[in-house]
């Protein structure tokens, strides 16, 4: 089993005691968690948050814009679906130089297709994920040894996902501890295979990736580009969702400035033979955001990966406490993020990966 060692006193896992970075009232709290849930694929998608919200469309644009500007919400976006795309994507845990794990942090980060890097409380303290694209000439294991050499890592190891039960970062902003330990309705486990993607899907995806903006018909800039109207191009998004290149619009959050200081990756020891019945369980939780069966190792037990985001440190454990009692999966250790890195949202189908390969290799 792999031992557990407490981070340094300089890493501390930081918790926003007071909520919010800027005062939050219920009705922004409401229209967050309408914004993160699906942002409507409708001609004024703002007017129909309004009505869930019971207010107007222009206080809601207002209200999302004021939280942009306070780095509240980060961005709303097309959230696409990475594997679906084609992309061979992994998680990984290195074992880096505990003095300066800075060093390898700046190789891992020049990657394109790293959207996320963390220093955790572990042996292995360096834990990123990565993504390459299609037609990659390194490919993904080529990829992850040049940058093990490239920073020096003692070891990695590599833990793609082998079954996926949830992918839905989605803070709630309402509800208190209680809200976040509650379960809910566990949903089978997805797919990860790619689909085929057509010409009009690759214009949408290169024209529509990143922030939309808060007008009244955001989808329309995007629809101008593309030479269609916006209902072609609503159609095609909702074509895109039902083939699951696309998983939603949303409103994605500065998680820390949200008032959701803490986040910790709860891995299980779960029974091979009960990983189908316990994954969906654990993943329905709402204070869940990722939940993955992953490979296990001889020093490795943990077959089961569950994400927990709270306001505190405390909350997170609670979550986790709450899941371990309702399963009866005892075997479980907590690593906490004591540093952020990196994190991002992938580009797709850009230039940059070409470019990265063709500078390192």
């Amino acid at each position: 089993m792999a031992s557990l060692k407490q981070p340094p006193a300089r890493d501390k896992v930081r918790s926003r005691k007071d909520g919010a970075a800027i005062p939050l009232d219920e009705l922004d709290k409401r229209l967050l968690n309408l914004m993160q849930g699906r942002f409507p694929l409708e001609p004024r998608p703002y007017a129909r948050v309004a009505e869930l919200a019971e207010t107007s469309e222009d206080d809601v644009m207002q209200r999302v814009q004021r939280l942009i500007d306070g780095r509240i919400i980060r961005q709303v976006t097309p959230i696409f679906d990475t594997r679906a795309l084609g992309y061979s994507s992994m998680l990984v845990a290195a074992k880096v130089d505990a003095d300066n794990p800075q060093r390898a942090a700046q190789v891992v980060n020049s990657h394109p297709g790293v959207s996320h890097n963390y220093l955790r409380n572990h042996d292995f303290n360096l834990w990123f994920t990565i993504a390459t694209e299609p037609g990659s000439r390194l490919g993904l294991e080529g990829t992850l040894d040049l940058l093990a050499e490239e920073m020096g890592a003692e070891s990695v190891r590599q833990l793609p996902t082998l079954k996926l039960f949830k992918i839905r970062m989605d803070l709630e902003m309402e509800g208190g501890t209680s809200a976040l330990s509650k379960a809910g309705v566990a949903e089978p486990p997805r797919e990860l295979d790619s689909i085929e993607l057509t010409d009009l899907d690759y214009a949408v995806i290169k024209t529509l990736q990143g922030d939309m903006p808060v007008v009244r018909d955001p989808y329309a800039p995007a629809a101008e580009q593309l030479g269609i109207g916006v209902p072609a191009l609503l159609e095609q998004l909702e074509s895109m969702r039902e083939r699951g290149a696309l998983r939603r619009v949303a409103a994605i959050l500065f998680h820390r400035r949200a008032g959701f200081s803490a986040n910790g990756m709860g891995v299980w020891d779960v029974p091979a033979d009960r990983i189908m019945e316990i994954g969906p369980q654990m993943a329905s939780y709402r204070g869940i955001s990722h939940c993955y069966q992953r490979p296990i190792y001889e020093d490795w037990p943990y077959s089961v990966f569950t994400m927990a985001h709270g306001r505190s440190k405390e909350e997170c454990d609670e979550i986790l406490e709450t899941i371990s009692r309702e399963t009866g999966i005892e075997g479980r250790a907590t690593l906490y993020s004591s540093t952020e890195y990196k994190k991002i949202r992938l580009l797709y189908f850009t230039d940059e990966h070409r470019r990265w390969e063709a500078e390192h290799s």
